[in-house]
């Protein structure tokens, strides 16, 4: 592909979407206290989310059930 058609993940070429709903769009590498911070933050959107915010909900838990659980998550200390 020649240079000036490169596009960014999520961006549309001709129309196409270049990454589907259930492609994996970005791997992320987390230390532990990354980790715990960005739990805790999925965390409290999820509380602060309301009800009319359920696509957003659903997406939330999604993405939580991906990391570790709680109990591993609270294990983990901050410096």
């Amino acid at each position: 592909m020649a240079s000036e058609e490169r596009t960014q993940p999520g961006e549309e070429r001709g129309g196409e979407e270049l990454i589907g709903p259930d492609d994996v769009a970005y791997r992320l590498e987390l230390t532990p206290a990354q980790l715990k911070v960005t739990w805790t933050a999925l965390k409290t959107l999820m509380d602060d989310l309301g009800h009319d915010e359920h696509d957003v909900l659903e997406i939330v838990r999604q993405v939580l059930a991906k990391l570790p659980d709680e109990h591993a998550i609270r294990a983990i200390r901050l410096p």
